[in-house]
């Protein structure tokens, strides 16, 4: 199993990251939570892994710090919830606020989330209860730290964050809508992915 990675961050496409350790270069899928937070192109970062073996293939999962690892292992532990949808799930919400709907059983936070229906969303609040008795309330969210050298236009910055939701499962029309009602000049391609998750889970 691999648990740990620390390496040159080469390429961030969400949910996609390439890191340099060594000279070998991983893959890992991420959770946006931890996209908010990598440093820039170039630098170096740890991240605690998840490593998913299939028939078909093995799949690493990366994540900055060990409690986000820990609620990643909770959801795919459940029936039904895939390494996507559990990628989904901690991208919508993020931890505060996913352990707080399970405390309080609200349905409607999770069923904004792609492949999360309202059945779904309550057996999965029902399921997770239990399991969060013993977390506590995390840090808040993670801040996006500013990137290093030139910026992209804006039109890149909201084609990267359209390609981003529609990896995380949003059909491609819901997720040019949302990036474009959060448009504005200055904002990265996280902090448009950021804002436009928030307002498809208020909504």
């Amino acid at each position: 199993m691999i648990g740990r990675l620390k390496g040159t961050l080469l390429e961030k496409q969400p949910p996609h990251i390439l890191l340099d350790v060594q000279g070998v270069g991983y893959e890992l899928d991420a959770p946006m939570t931890t996209f908010y937070s990598l440093p820039a192109i170039g630098e170096m970062v740890v991240l605690h892994t998840h490593l998913v073996v299939r028939e078909d293939a093995q799949l690493l999962y990366g994540f900055l710090g060990k409690r986000e690892r820990e609620l990643f292992r909770e959801l795919i532990r459940l029936n039904g919830v895939g390494p996507k949808l559990a990628l989904a799930l901690m991208s919508g919400l993020d931890a505060d606020e996913l352990i707080r709907a399970v405390q309080v059983q609200d349905s409607s936070a999770l069923v904004r989330v792609p492949g999360v229906g309202k059945k779904t969303a309550e057996r999965l609040l029902i399921e997770l209860k239990d399991r969060f008795k013993a977390w506590d309330m995390l840090p808040g969210s993670l801040k996006p730290l500013a990137a290093a050298g030139a910026a992209p236009s804006l039109a890149s910055h909201s084609s990267d964050a359209v390609s981003a939701l529609i990896a995380l499962g949003y059909k491609p029309q819901e997720a040019s809508r949302a990036v474009a009602a959060v448009e504005e000049d200055g904002l990265s391609s996280e902090e448009l992915i950021r804002r436009a998750l928030k307002g498809m889970v208020s909504v």
